[in-house]
């Protein structure tokens, strides 16, 4: 148990900490000061005019600080990581990708870009995605299954066939298909992963209401003229949430896997979006540059197997008959 404890409290802080990625990570400045004047650019929009330029555009923050008028007016304060996951760091004069230095810690990837960056950007994509996921497969999951469980008989075998019929379509092709139509976006894969990913979990709530349906409990509230709704929501479901809790760590780690692979395959996320599917896909057309796959491949498995860890132990914590036990 303290494993899970200790796992759930880091892979926590750390998705706290990339809520607020811009503040870490960013090629504009967390603070600059001007002529007296004081600008946050990290949460505002500042034009070049703003610090002397000649353009509306925005300030190129990077060339500013290089700016020899600018150092004698102001200076600028930049997050720990000063780089942007989008921006292409082209004027580096090897050709990309490079590697790790003391300018991009953990190196660049084909298109110049830090890989440090979008690594954190990707991360947060990927668990805010499986989160998502999670939850909103949780939902369809409970309801679909608790109404089947509940009324039972032609209303349970229509559905169950209904849901036979679909959980056979071969997921991939449906992406495809539907990306090839639409185009590709984080709402329209979250909802396409959504449609499949609650059937697994109605099967579970299906047997879990069948069964406590004819409990004692239930009988006594039908007994005193409670309505099926807040029979099947009040005291049916609080009772029947054990495979829910118990499942929702090894569906976030589903969610985080499926979206890596989709990413690696080119049929995920849009580019440029940091991607971590996107960078082990650069890794593997560019086996040169190791540092690509290799950080990648170690921030994913840091990720996985906390994620794994805090699963096992809230599967124990309501299954204290387990005959494994986690020190």
């Amino acid at each position: 148990m303290k494993r899970a404890y200790y796992s759930l409290w880091i892979l926590g802080i750390v998705f706290l900490l990339s809520l607020v990625s811009e503040f870490i990570a960013n090629d504009k400045p967390l603070y600059l000061r001007f002529q007296g004047k004081s600008y946050a650019p990290v949460l505002f929009f500042y034009s070049d005019q703003t610090f002397g330029g000649r353009y509306k555009t925005e300030a190129d923050y990077l060339a500013l600080k290089e700016d020899e008028q600018f150092i004698k007016e102001g200076f600028m304060i930049f997050p720990l990581i000063p780089h942007s996951p989008l921006h292409s760091y082209l004027d580096i004069d090897e050709a990309p990708p490079h590697p790790p230095s003391g300018t991009h810690w953990l190196g660049t990837d084909a298109v110049a870009r830090d890989v440090l960056a979008r690594l954190l950007y990707g991360f947060r994509i990927c668990m805010v995605f499986a989160l998502s996921l999670m939850a909103i497969s949780a939902v369809l999951g409970v309801i679909i299954g608790g109404v089947q469980g509940y009324l039972g008989g032609k209303v349970d075998i229509v559905v169950q066939r209904l849901i036979e019929i679909w959980s056979s379509l071969p997921f991939l092709y449906v992406v495809i298909l539907v990306g090839s139509i639409y185009g590709s976006s984080f709402i329209l894969l979250l909802l396409i992963m959504v449609i499949f990913q609650w059937i697994g979990l109605s099967y579970y709530m299906r047997g879990e209401f069948f069964k406590l349906k004819n409990m004692t409990y239930v009988k006594a509230a039908k007994t005193l003229g409670t309505g099926p709704v807040r029979i099947l929501f009040q005291q049916i479901l609080p009772n029947a949430l054990t495979p829910v809790i118990t499942i929702m760590p090894f569906s976030l780690i589903a969610g985080i896997t499926a979206l890596t692979a989709l990413d690696f395959l080119g049929f995920g996320l849009p580019p440029p979006m940091p991607s971590w599917g996107e960078l082990l896909s650069q890794g593997l057309n560019n086996l040169y540059a190791p540092w690509i796959a290799v950080s990648t491949v170690a921030a994913l498995f840091a990720t996985l197997l906390l994620a794994t860890f805090i699963g096992e132990g809230v599967r124990e914590a309501f299954d204290p008959r387990a005959e494994y036990r986690i020190e």
